[in-house]
């Protein structure tokens, strides 16, 4: 599946991470920016959540930038299942 638009879910407080999904304008898997004050010790550990969500959800064709601030994978993987839902419209929320 391909997101219908931008979604985003998360804030920039400490212990989350902020979200944003669009479709992508080039022909690519999934192309993951990310961010993090812990990206140097958990980089793979973060993408391989995110992956884990996008995977789960079939998409394909996204960019996606992710800014955390030391979020837990829990809370990596729900802000992911948010964002995706938006994007297909199967929940509302932010930038729809």
């Amino acid at each position: 599946m391909k997101p219908k638009h931008k979604a985003q879910a998360g804030t920039f407080e400490s212990s989350d991470i902020m979200i944003l999904i669009e479709p992508a304008n080039y022909e690519v898997d999934n192309f993951i920016e990310l961010s993090s004050n812990v990206s140097k010790q958990y980089e793979n550990q973060i993408k391989e959540a995110i992956m884990q969500v996008l995977d789960a959800y079939e998409i394909k064709g996204v960019h996606l930038i992710a800014k955390d601030k030391g979020a837990l994978t829990p809370t990596i993987k729900a802000r992911v299942e948010t964002a995706v839902k938006r994007s297909l419209d199967l929940q509302e929320g932010t930038l729809q």
